[in-house]
């Protein structure tokens, strides 16, 4: 049985995505950060960091998003939401899979973290803005890349689609403008997708559960 530990709204739905994607069956463990759950031991033990999400499976544990789903996409769809190893489709794949976790995701983790997720003592108010830049920096790439393509491979959706669109609707929740009608329009394609609908109730739905 696969197990994923996760929140809704956290980067844990690009893994819950791509489980209903790939069809497969999953239990969802929620991980209240409200009640401390994160720092528990039992969750410490799984994942010293922390942070969600986690998976486990075949009673070993991974985590890191970016982890998790390019081995989910390699064991159960390689060669089709994955580029094959070795491949330069799989080197443009994991370009762009990189370039989010490092350079799209990077000034919005900063935000987060300078405006809620570390202690206040260690909070910058000043590193804002130059978060903010970076982001519309790294847009301006990322469209560049997009093109008028319906998917950043060409033509078929890959997990890199889903780490890109998961991103940037992260961005716009924290009040960043995304002003590139191609990525907008991308954005929309991407989130119409019918897991992903499936992935937003199987979070919400061990919220309600919790209370």
């Amino acid at each position: 049985m696969i197990k994923v530990y996760g929140y809704p709204k956290t980067r844990a739905l690009r893994v819950t995505w791509l489980l209903e994607e790939l069809e497969l069956d999953y239990e969802y463990h929620l991980i209240n950060f409200a009640k401390g759950e994160s720092q528990s031991p039992e969750f410490l033990a799984i994942n010293p960091a922390g942070k969600v999400p986690a998976l486990e499976i075949d009673g070993q544990v991974i985590f890191e998003s970016g982890a998790i789903v390019t081995f989910l996409a390699d064991k159960y769809a390689s060669g089709k939401l994955i580029p094959n190893a070795g491949t330069v489709e799989r080197a443009r794949h994991d370009q762009w899979s990189y370039f989010v976790l490092t350079e799209l995701e990077q000034p919005l983790w900063t935000m987060g973290k300078h405006k809620f997720a570390i202690p206040k003592e260690y909070r910058v108010a000043e590193v804002l803005p130059t978060a903010a830049w970076e982001f519309q920096r790294a847009l301006t790439v990322l469209s560049k890349g997009l093109g008028d393509k319906e998917y950043i491979l060409g033509d078929s959706f890959s997990v890199a689609d889903l780490l890109i669109a998961q991103t940037l609707r992260w961005g716009l929740s924290f009040k960043q403008a995304i002003e590139q009608p191609n990525l907008i329009d991308y954005l929309n394609r991407m989130e119409s997708r019918s897991a992903r609908s499936l992935a937003d109730q199987r979070e919400t739905q061990a919220l309600a559960e919790q209370g």
